[in-house]
């Protein structure tokens, strides 16, 4: 049994592909990230803190506020009041802050000898810490009165005895916006901890922009590191972002789109937005480090721009084709939005001598990023004024940088016979477009029997990404049904470049939708079966595919499929076969037309009862590796409800 995973391939001479293949994607595999059931604050951003620059407000959510999530903490007989205010910000961007004015400090020696007066807050469902674990604070603060101010600062498990898990004491000087930090290293483990911060001096002081991050994040970015990892392990192409409804506004109307130029400079001067999804999005991981992400992990980025046109659910128009219920910006505004497009293509491969690229390099990457793809739209109704203004930002875009692959839509239901669906093709087909997004989300029957990709005209230029789908379940039996579709998908890569599930994280008792990939709460990452079926998928990209060399000895049916991969890169072979149904079945392998077979190979499996599922009690799928001779011919047995994959070294 091997411990660890899967053969490495050496450095090596790149081989020549044997005859009887036919040349595939090897970007088959990405991600989709959309900020939806809390995937961003208070999950894959490392940011501990909730409401830490005093924005949240009522447009978001009936009864929130700036004060939302804080708590006044006066310990003893301490007297002061807390004001949120907006005069003099820090940034137009970020107009609340609050103002402590500390109008008595007393120490209550039946607690502790706690003193002071401020604030405290308990981060999502509680600040997660562990022993010898270093924490960055940081905060914007100025003295009204222009008297120095002694601040303590703690992380504390609440309770009847409140416990210190880490302290310090910082001086505020000066009467203009200053930043402050400290590190604070934890002394004990705690799951429910909360930040603490007292003004110990009489007076009045202004505080904005709090920030507590884990100093351990993914490669140092800012991202939780966990999380991270989990995406690491698909072994992602490509990430798409940031969304989904997230990009046009979703159902709240045009007024509420993503504009990418409000999320790349200082964290305290970007502007946060009420999330599509029904909550606060504070743009702490906003479009540089979706950049950095992707860099990080080799993946191409794919960000999505808005298209003039709101999402086809506003105004109450969810599947009200061909009824117009979208906003759509006049025509003679549209230039706005070209220049949007135009500007972030300069932002990411621009150098440091263009306006924007200036404004990358100044955030800390004077090297472009190197973009190459460019979607523009998302999942509209394929409209008259859609395309209008689809056509208008393509042509522009196109004479100013021919060398970006734009990305278009083809609307929600991307299936034949749908409108959207077939406005949307007919739109790529009039403008060459290289790639078309379809999407959709189906019952695990619909991946079981559908194979939409076998009849797909091989003449037409415009290939296809599947942006998103799912089985609408998380059970094993949907997880294997995806494993199936995916099978047929590589088995037609020449038309289908680029897959990605959706959605990809999911907050414990934030979800607004469900399946996802990863779930996850505080502590942990819970990857469910259909994570490990793209994890699989992830390992084993390749840039041939190979139809004829597993035979089932039995009649096939729609509950099996086959796939023989080569990546001549990493001259790695490999050989996948699902079998969703109930019984055993058995397929004969020839694999004689690969040089240089070696007889050592990892066998993967992911196999299991198909009503069970990956939960938060626990994790009992998930896949298993074993090492196992093969040989050029040879014959396999195949498990019911089972996804297995061989990979072996040329």
């Amino acid at each position: 049994m091997l411990a660890a995973g899967t053969l490495t391939a050496q450095a090596q001479k790149e081989m020549k592909a044997p005859a009887g293949g036919k040349q595939i994607s090897d970007e088959l595999v990405g991600i989709f990230f959309e900020d939806i059931s809390s995937a961003a604050d208070g999950g894959l951003y490392a940011e501990l803190l909730q409401n830490g620059s005093f924005e949240f407000n009522l447009a978001e959510r009936d009864g929130w506020g700036p004060g939302t999530a804080w708590r006044v903490c006066r310990p003893g007989h301490s007297l002061g009041l807390a004001q949120a205010l907006q005069q003099d910000p820090i940034h137009p961007h970020n107009i609340n802050y609050m103002r402590l004015t500390v109008e008595r400090v007393k120490e209550y020696q039946d607690y502790d000898g706690w003193k002071g007066f401020g604030l405290e807050n308990q981060g999502f469902d509680g600040i997660n810490v562990k022993k010898g674990a270093n924490y960055d604070f940081s905060f914007f603060a100025r003295n009204v009165d222009g008297k120095d101010k002694q601040v303590r600062v703690t992380l504390i498990e609440p309770g009847r005895q409140t416990k210190v898990l880490a302290d310090t004491v910082l001086t505020v000087s000066g009467k203009q916006w200053t930043s402050y930090a400290a590190t604070l290293c934890a002394n004990a483990d705690c799951q429910h901890a909360a930040l603490r911060m007292l003004v110990l001096t009489l007076g009045v002081m202004d505080v904005d922009q709090l920030s507590l991050m884990p100093q351990d994040t993914y490669k140092g970015h800012g991202l939780r590191k966990d999380l991270a990892e989990a995406l690491e392990a698909l072994h992602p192409k490509f990430m798409r972002f940031p969304g989904g409804c997230v990009v046009h506004g979703g159902g709240d109307g045009f007024w509420n789109t993503y504009r990418w130029k409000t999320t790349v400079g200082p964290k305290e001067q970007r502007r946060p937005l009420k999330n599509t999804w029904g909550y606060h999005q504070s743009m702490g991981l906003g479009y540089y480090e979706y950049f950095q992400l992707c860099e990080d992990m080799n993946m191409q980025p794919v960000p999505i721009l808005p298209c003039g046109v709101s999402c086809q659910g506003a105004n109450g128009g969810w599947n009200m084709w061909p009824t117009q219920a979208q906003d759509v910006v006049p025509m003679q505004e549209m230039d706005e939005w070209v220049q949007d497009a135009l500007d972030l293509i300069e932002w990411a491969n621009g150098d440091a001598s263009t306006q924007w690229g200036k404004v990358r390099a100044a955030a800390g990457h004077p090297e472009p990023f190197g973009l190459k793809y460019l979607g523009i739209g998302n999942e509209e109704k394929i409209s008259p004024e859609f395309a209008e203004r689809f056509r208008y930002m393509y042509k522009k875009i196109m004479e100013k940088h021919p060398e970006i692959v734009i990305v278009g839509t083809a609307g929600p239901g991307s299936h034949p016979g749908n409108p959207d669906y077939e406005e949307g093709w007919k739109l790529a087909r009039e403008l060459d477009m290289p790639i078309l997004d379809e999407h959709y989300y189906e019952p695990h029957t619909y991946f079981e029997t559908s194979r939409q990709y076998d009849t797909y005209p091989r003449d037409c230029k415009t290939k296809v990404y599947l942006g998103e789908y799912a089985s609408k379940d998380k059970k094993m039996r949907d997880a294997l049904a995806e494993a199936l579709y995916l099978l047929h998908v590589e088995r037609n890569g020449d038309i289908v470049c680029m897959t990605s599930y959706a959605p990809l994280f999911a907050r414990k008792n934030a979800t607004n939708w469900n399946p996802d990939l990863i779930y996850f709460d505080n502590e942990r990452p819970f990857l469910t079966c259909s994570y490990y079926v793209q994890q699989m998928f992830g390992q084993s990209s390749g840039n041939y595919y190979y139809g004829d060399c597993v035979t089932f000895d039995s009649e096939k049916t729609n509950m099996q499929e086959q796939s023989v991969v080569l990546n001549t890169h990493t001259r790695q072979l490999f050989v996948k076969v699902c079998n969703a149904a109930n019984n055993t079945c058995k397929v004969s392998l020839n694999l004689s037309r690969f040089p240089g077979l070696k007889k050592k190979a990892v066998k993967t499996t992911l196999a299991g009862n198909p009503d069970q599922e990956n939960n938060f009690d626990a994790q009992p799928i998930a896949p298993v590796k074993e090492e196992v001779e093969v040989s050029k011919k040879m014959k396999v047995e195949v498990k019911p409800h089972s996804f297995v994959m061989y990979t072996i070294q040329l």
